[in-house]
């Protein structure tokens, strides 16, 4: 664990008569903490000395990435993280997917507080689309040249792993250059304990239908005082943590993610990147990271919320994840919560993939956030920032037709983790 005495970053909130809910140990406000500008920062000889590491690629400590975080300027960060983009990624490519999210159900029972998405069984918003319907949807995305469809629904209680080998199955004969990157760790977990079988046994299932890889989601933040704030009734860290290593051992690729700036402090964030380090340490089963900032608008616990996170913490952790997880070969902007703009400017704070065209979206954009734009445009952007862009598969593959050379992994079974 590292000391979270006295970090900022974090989110304390006080209303007259009111509890604290989403106290941090240190108890301070968000507005208690300020960012290093750079002339403060500059001369910071444990800050230079963590530099000097990163610049000769080594490994650097917890410890060392909370110090980047609390006393780095953003420029600093800035730059060692593009140092590190470019040491794992010197072709200057910058990749993206065209894909389209699915969810196939909107029914959840595990009640987030931070999720404007979810409805309640019996809820007269509740949904579960028709086969019809999905198929619908991923022949639109097939015909535009779609390599991805990300499909997540809730906690069902009905809607189980057969249902979804059955989904799985049908779209990969029918679509079979279109992977399914579905489910999540939660989901799969969700699976197991209402089907009362091992988890091994659910992923063995559903890899056998066609399941490609498995996305990162329901990862929140990786510490459990966290999480038993903002998702009591979701997965434990270590569950998570569980699940991601029997999909890895499985074979199938995974990522990971983070959603931050709500209730954690600096030293939580850090925490939750190394218990990526250390599961990639030995699975080497992730492909990518993605962070993201909360985004609490609209939520059914809006009241209970810090404001949105600013720009600049978003680049400052995006960094820090791009140094921090030196055994991670991709990081992914999230353009779809910070918009284009933010996105473009991610790529030079360490982010080499400008993630998925992602033709529909419900998930963000029921919080009030909808930044999804064209092939065109994300290609723009990505060249006006100094980049050539390239689409990629799920496996991080090359299948753009300008590519010089075949894909690489291809499929699934070429992006096999094998350990």
């Amino acid at each position: 664990m590292i000391d979270m005495n006295d970090t900022g970053a974090g989110a304390t909130l006080e209303r007259a008569g009111e509890p604290r809910r989403f106290d941090t140990p240190s108890g301070r406000r968000p507005q208690d903490w300020q960012a290093p500008l750079a002339f403060a920062a500059a001369g910071d000889r444990e800050v230079d000395r963590i530099a000097r590491l990163v610049e000769e690629g080594e490994r650097i400590t917890p410890s060392d990435a909370l110090i980047l975080h609390e006393r780095a300027d953003l420029l600093t960060l800035g730059r060692l993280a593009d140092l590190v983009r470019q040491r794992k990624h010197p072709s200057g490519i910058a990749t993206y997917i065209v894909d389209r999210n699915i969810n196939p159900t909107n029914v959840c029972l595990t009640d987030c507080g931070f999720c404007a998405f979810y409805r309640s069984p019996g809820d007269v918003e509740a949904y579960v689309l028709s086969r019809d319907e999905i198929y619908g949807k991923v022949e639109e995305l097939s015909a535009l040249g779609g390599r991805q469809v990300l499909m997540q629904g809730g906690h069902h209680p009905r809607v189980l792993s057969d249902w979804w080998g059955e989904l799985i199955s049908d779209l990969a004969e029918r679509f079979p250059k279109v992977n399914s990157h579905a489910l999540s760790a939660p989901e799969i977990d969700h699976f197991s304990q209402y089907e009362k079988r091992p988890v091994e046994d659910v992923i063995r299932d559903l890899k056998e239908a066609g399941l490609g890889s498995v996305p990162g989601a329901g990862a929140e933040m990786l510490v459990e005082r966290v999480r038993k704030i903002i998702a009591p009734k979701k997965t434990t860290t270590d569950r998570w943590l569980d699940v991601h290593q029997k999909i890895h051992e499985a074979g199938l690729r995974s990522s990971a993610t983070m959603m931050f700036g709500h209730v954690e402090t600096a030293a939580e964030r850090v925490e939750h990147l190394l218990r990526v380090r250390d599961l990639q340490d030995e699975t080497g089963g992730f492909t990518a990271f993605i962070s993201w900032t909360c985004q609490p608008d609209g939520v059914p616990e809006e009241q209970d919320y810090p404001e949105k996170a600013t720009p600049a913490v978003y680049l400052r952790v995006q960094a820090l994840s791009r140094i921090f997880l030196d055994n991670v070969e991709n990081i992914q902007t999230s353009y779809v919560t910070q918009g284009m703009k933010m996105g473009q400017m991610s790529l030079r704070f360490g982010a080499n993939d400008f993630g998925g065209t992602m033709i529909e979206e419900n998930v963000v954009s029921a919080a009030g956030c909808f930044n999804l734009e064209s092939v065109q445009k994300v290609e723009h952007l990505i060249e006006t920032a100094g980049f050539t862009p390239r689409q990629r598969n799920s496996w991080y593959g090359i299948v753009d037709e300008r590519a010089d050379q075949p894909a690489f992994p291809a499929n699934r079974e070429e992006a096999e983790v094998k350990r």
